[in-house]
């Protein structure tokens, strides 16, 4: 029964598959002759192989440091951006909660708000972002005396984070993102 010219293709493409598995398995490092002498795939020497990789030497190396920089410090990049994002939203929102709890522990709205700004500055810096790059915001519900008992009071911290090591970024107003948490107290009654 005559074989069909598909069959005759997968049958070719099969042994072109095997036959290159079998020379890369034969080949030594540098493209010597490896473990199977100096017979090429199919058992036959082969003068032309020889030199085909000569050309090619050390052009890996090359390819992997140039292809590794130009993809790694992108990758390497971004991560740190994200790690300064992340840094950033956990201390807007320890500096809310924090500026909160002190603001309604204060006797008089001016100290307390004083506390608040200082207890942001604090909280801030114990994650490494300057206060100048933050801001503080404090509501009460009431829209009278905000240390009255059972009022509510909410503090809203804002951070703008910057992109990091940019130079020349204050200026050029570069920022990998805005921040803001809000933290809410009651005023107790006893203090």
């Amino acid at each position: 029964m005559p074989r069909s010219p598909a069959d005759r293709r997968r049958r070719h493409s099969t042994k072109h598959f095997t036959d290159r598995i079998r020379e890369a398995l034969c080949r030594g490092a540098g493209g010597a002759p490896g473990p199977c002498g100096s017979l090429g795939a199919q058992g036959t020497h082969d003068p032309g192989n020889a030199g085909d990789d000569v050309g090619q030497r050390g052009s890996a190396v090359v390819e992997f440091t140039f292809l590794g920089l130009l993809l790694m410090v992108p990758v390497v990049y971004f991560i740190i951006t994200v790690g300064q994002l992340q840094g950033g939203s956990f201390a807007v929102v320890g500096a809310a909660d924090q500026a909160a709890k002190v603001f309604v522990a204060q006797p008089d709205a001016p100290s307390g708000r004083a506390a608040a700004e200082q207890a942001t500055m604090v909280a801030l810096a114990d994650y490494g972002h300057p206060v100048g790059n933050a801001s503080v915001e404090i509501h009460c519900d009431s829209g009278g005396d905000c240390t009255a008992a059972g009022s509510a009071v909410t503090v809203t911290v804002r951070l703008t984070v910057p992109l990091p090591f940019v130079p020349f970024g204050e200026a050029m107003r570069l920022n990998a993102g805005q921040l803001s948490a809000s933290a809410t107290q009651v005023v107790g009654r006893f203090r």
